[in-house]
């Protein structure tokens, strides 16, 4: 199973985060903030590290392939979590406004992150899975369409570790997205586990590479 590297990157902050903001970037000030900040992330995470890893595989049939993710802890920044190179900053400005995370909030899009970087190192292993969501749910935009597993297996890990009250709230801040707000909309009418065997059955009957 692999092993979360929290990193913190000046370069990546001063040349691609702090320009989408209007605070002034100060080296000192923001890697006591972000290592602080990693210390408390740290504490809850790795309690659940290795469960969280090995529920991922046993819900979708896929296999964790690198043994470490770095994981790049950003201050402040108006660019939304990315799957790859996985990214996420601890304040988020809108507009004028900055919105601050808490550790639990941060792992919890962390995960969702995570799901996404799981389908990327199986890129060749789910075929044209999204291709295949895409025509099935031709009706919906392509950000509603390719979250609708990522929300069901979130869905899963939430009410397994975390619990309904904490999925209530993911749920209530994808509210603010159109898409995603439709998505879970989606998997909560349609069931989570509908739509992950759904995925399943779509592996099983890819052709196999002949040894």
């Amino acid at each position: 199973m692999p092993k979360i590297n929290f990193v913190w990157s000046f370069i990546y902050e001063q040349a691609i985060h702090n320009p989408t903001v209007d605070e002034e970037f100060n080296y000192e000030k923001y890697e006591k903030f972000v290592n602080l900040f990693i210390k408390k992330v740290e504490l809850i995470w790795r309690e659940l590290e290795q469960k969280i890893f090995n529920y991922c595989q046993k819900l979708t049939g896929l296999v964790w392939k690198k043994e470490e993710i770095s994981v790049y802890v950003i201050k402040t920044s108006s660019i939304m979590p990315i799957s790859d190179p996985l990214t996420i900053s601890t304040q988020f400005q809108s507009g004028k406004n900055i919105f601050s995370l808490t550790p639990e909030r941060f792992i919890d899009m962390m995960i969702h992150e995570l799901i996404h970087n799981l389908f990327i190192q199986n890129d060749k292993e789910m075929g044209d899975y999204f291709g295949y969501i895409l025509k099935k749910y031709k009706k919906e935009n392509f950000d509603t369409s390719i979250h609708l597993l990522v929300h069901a297996i979130h869905k899963k890990i939430f009410l397994k570790y975390f619990g309904k009250e904490r999925l209530n709230k993911e749920i209530e801040m994808s509210s603010f997205y159109p898409s995603y707000k439709k998505s879970w909309k989606i998997v909560n009418e349609k069931g989570e586990d509908s739509i992950i065997n759904e995925f399943k059955n779509y592996l099983a009957d890819l052709p196999k590479e002949k040894a």
